[in-house]
Protein backbone atom coordinates (compact mmCIF):
# COMPACT_ATOMS: atom_id res chain seq x y z
CA UNK A 1 0.00 0.00 0.00
CA UNK A 2 1.20 3.51 -0.76
CA UNK A 3 2.90 5.14 2.20
CA UNK A 4 1.67 8.57 1.22
CA UNK A 5 -1.82 7.41 0.21
CA UNK A 6 -2.24 5.61 3.51
CA UNK A 7 -1.86 8.78 5.60
CA UNK A 8 -5.14 10.57 6.38
CA UNK A 9 -5.47 14.26 5.49
CA UNK A 10 -6.30 16.32 8.61
CA UNK A 11 -8.93 19.00 8.09
CA UNK A 12 -8.08 22.13 10.15
CA UNK A 13 -10.65 24.31 11.90
CA UNK A 14 -12.33 26.77 9.54
CA UNK A 15 -12.10 24.41 6.55
CA UNK A 16 -14.99 22.29 5.33
CA UNK A 17 -14.56 19.35 2.98
CA UNK A 18 -17.50 18.05 0.99
CA UNK A 19 -17.66 14.73 -0.87
CA UNK A 20 -20.30 14.10 -3.48
CA UNK A 21 -19.74 11.05 -5.69
CA UNK A 22 -16.36 11.49 -7.36
CA UNK A 23 -16.28 15.25 -6.63
CA UNK A 24 -14.43 16.73 -3.65
CA UNK A 25 -14.81 20.33 -2.53
CA UNK A 26 -12.72 22.23 0.00
CA UNK A 27 -13.91 25.58 1.32
CA UNK A 28 -12.00 27.85 3.67
CA UNK A 29 -10.94 31.44 4.38
CA UNK A 30 -8.76 31.63 1.23
CA UNK A 31 -11.45 30.41 -1.17
CA UNK A 32 -13.04 27.29 -2.56
CA UNK A 33 -11.51 24.50 -4.68
CA UNK A 34 -13.10 21.58 -6.54
CA UNK A 35 -11.55 18.42 -7.95
CA UNK A 36 -12.73 15.19 -9.56
CA UNK A 37 -11.30 12.01 -8.04
CA UNK A 38 -10.06 9.39 -10.52
CA UNK A 39 -11.99 6.17 -11.04
CA UNK A 40 -10.93 3.40 -8.68
CA UNK A 41 -9.99 5.83 -5.91
CA UNK A 42 -12.42 6.72 -3.12
CA UNK A 43 -12.26 9.37 -0.42
CA UNK A 44 -14.22 9.40 2.83
CA UNK A 45 -14.52 11.75 5.80
CA UNK A 46 -13.71 9.98 9.07
CA UNK A 47 -13.24 11.78 12.41
CA UNK A 48 -12.40 15.14 10.83
CA UNK A 49 -9.92 13.59 8.40
CA UNK A 50 -10.09 12.64 4.74
CA UNK A 51 -9.08 9.02 4.13
CA UNK A 52 -8.18 7.94 0.59
CA UNK A 53 -8.46 4.27 -0.45
CA UNK A 54 -7.96 2.42 -3.72
CA UNK A 55 -10.08 -0.30 -5.30
CA UNK A 56 -7.31 -2.75 -6.15
CA UNK A 57 -3.56 -3.26 -6.36
CA UNK A 58 -3.53 -2.60 -10.11
CA UNK A 59 -0.54 -0.46 -11.14
CA UNK A 60 -2.84 2.37 -12.24
CA UNK A 61 -4.63 2.44 -8.88
CA UNK A 62 -1.33 2.29 -7.00
CA UNK A 63 -0.04 5.25 -9.00
CA UNK A 64 -3.16 7.32 -8.38
CA UNK A 65 -3.48 6.51 -4.66
CA UNK A 66 -0.67 8.72 -3.30
CA UNK A 67 -1.26 11.34 -5.98
CA UNK A 68 -4.92 11.77 -5.04
CA UNK A 69 -4.10 12.02 -1.34
CA UNK A 70 -1.47 14.70 -2.03
CA UNK A 71 -3.83 16.67 -4.29
CA UNK A 72 -6.50 16.64 -1.56
CA UNK A 73 -3.92 17.69 1.06
CA UNK A 74 -2.87 20.59 -1.19
CA UNK A 75 -6.50 21.64 -1.62
CA UNK A 76 -7.05 21.67 2.16
CA UNK A 77 -3.80 23.57 2.82
CA UNK A 78 -4.55 26.02 0.00
CA UNK A 79 -8.00 27.02 1.25
CA UNK A 80 -6.67 27.24 4.82
CA UNK A 81 -3.44 29.24 4.34
CA UNK A 82 -2.85 29.61 0.59
CA UNK A 83 0.29 29.26 -1.52
CA UNK A 84 2.71 31.87 -2.84
CA UNK A 85 5.66 32.10 -5.21
CA UNK A 86 8.04 35.06 -5.29
CA UNK A 87 9.76 36.12 -8.51
CA UNK A 88 12.79 38.40 -8.74
CA UNK A 89 13.45 40.55 -11.79
CA UNK A 90 17.10 41.29 -12.50
CA UNK A 91 18.47 43.58 -15.17
CA UNK A 92 19.02 47.28 -15.76
CA UNK A 93 15.63 48.92 -16.28
CA UNK A 94 13.71 45.68 -15.73
CA UNK A 95 10.67 46.08 -13.50
CA UNK A 96 7.07 45.10 -12.81
CA UNK A 97 4.16 47.52 -12.42
CA UNK A 98 0.79 46.72 -10.88
CA UNK A 99 -2.36 47.45 -12.88
CA UNK A 100 -6.05 47.04 -12.07
CA UNK A 101 -6.32 43.68 -13.85
CA UNK A 102 -2.82 42.25 -13.37
CA UNK A 103 0.75 43.42 -13.97
CA UNK A 104 2.88 44.96 -16.69
CA UNK A 105 6.41 43.64 -17.14
CA UNK A 106 9.13 45.84 -18.56
CA UNK A 107 11.95 43.41 -19.30
CA UNK A 108 14.00 44.75 -22.19
CA UNK A 109 11.56 43.93 -24.97
CA UNK A 110 10.30 46.52 -27.47
CA UNK A 111 6.97 46.54 -25.64
CA UNK A 112 5.50 46.03 -22.19
CA UNK A 113 4.13 42.57 -21.48
CA UNK A 114 0.71 42.63 -19.80
CA UNK A 115 -0.16 39.63 -17.65
CA UNK A 116 -3.81 39.51 -16.49
CA UNK A 117 -4.48 37.90 -13.11
CA UNK A 118 -6.47 34.67 -13.47
CA UNK A 119 -9.46 34.13 -11.19
CA UNK A 120 -8.27 33.34 -7.66
CA UNK A 121 -4.72 34.64 -8.19
CA UNK A 122 -3.44 37.83 -6.57
CA UNK A 123 -0.34 39.70 -7.76
CA UNK A 124 1.58 41.87 -5.30
CA UNK A 125 4.45 44.05 -6.49
CA UNK A 126 6.55 44.26 -3.31
CA UNK A 127 9.18 46.41 -5.00
CA UNK A 128 9.87 47.22 -8.65
CA UNK A 129 11.90 44.02 -8.95
CA UNK A 130 10.06 41.63 -6.59
CA UNK A 131 6.71 40.11 -7.56
CA UNK A 132 4.58 37.86 -5.31
CA UNK A 133 1.97 35.51 -6.78
CA UNK A 134 -0.53 34.11 -4.26
CA UNK A 135 -3.68 32.01 -4.33
CA UNK A 136 -5.35 28.90 -2.90
CA UNK A 137 -4.48 26.54 -5.78
CA UNK A 138 -0.89 25.30 -5.72
CA UNK A 139 -1.13 24.21 -9.35
CA UNK A 140 -2.43 27.55 -10.60
CA UNK A 141 0.08 29.60 -8.58
CA UNK A 142 2.94 27.51 -9.96
CA UNK A 143 1.61 27.66 -13.52
CA UNK A 144 1.18 31.45 -13.49
CA UNK A 145 4.66 31.88 -11.96
CA UNK A 146 6.16 29.66 -14.67
CA UNK A 147 4.39 31.61 -17.42
CA UNK A 148 5.64 34.94 -16.04
CA UNK A 149 9.19 33.55 -15.70
CA UNK A 150 8.96 32.35 -19.31
CA UNK A 151 8.46 35.94 -20.54
CA UNK A 152 12.20 36.52 -19.93
CA UNK A 153 13.97 33.52 -18.37
CA UNK A 154 17.35 34.24 -16.77
CA UNK A 155 20.15 34.12 -19.31
CA UNK A 156 23.46 32.43 -18.45
CA UNK A 157 25.94 35.18 -19.36
CA UNK A 158 24.80 38.21 -17.35
CA UNK A 159 22.03 36.60 -15.32
CA UNK A 160 19.39 39.08 -16.50
CA UNK A 161 15.77 37.98 -16.51
CA UNK A 162 12.97 36.78 -14.25
CA UNK A 163 13.80 34.06 -11.72
CA UNK A 164 12.24 32.42 -8.69
CA UNK A 165 13.41 33.79 -5.36
CA UNK A 166 16.44 31.81 -4.26
CA UNK A 167 16.96 30.25 -7.71
CA UNK A 168 20.61 29.91 -8.69
CA UNK A 169 21.37 30.63 -12.31
CA UNK A 170 24.34 28.76 -13.69
CA UNK A 171 26.67 31.33 -15.24
CA UNK A 172 28.84 30.82 -18.30
CA UNK A 173 32.09 32.50 -19.15
CA UNK A 174 31.84 34.89 -22.07
CA UNK A 175 34.05 34.91 -25.13
CA UNK A 176 37.75 35.40 -24.66
CA UNK A 177 39.36 37.60 -27.26
CA UNK A 178 41.65 36.21 -29.96
CA UNK A 179 45.38 36.42 -29.22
Amino acid sequence: MSRIGRKPVPVPAGVTVGLQGDQITAKGPQGELHRTIAAGITAALENGQVVVTRASDAPRHKALHGLTRTLIANMVEGVATGFAKVLEIQGVGYKAEATKTGINLIVGLSHQVSVPAPAGIKFTVESATVLRIAGPSKELVGQVAAEIRNVRPPEPYKGKGIRYQGERVRRKAGKTGAK
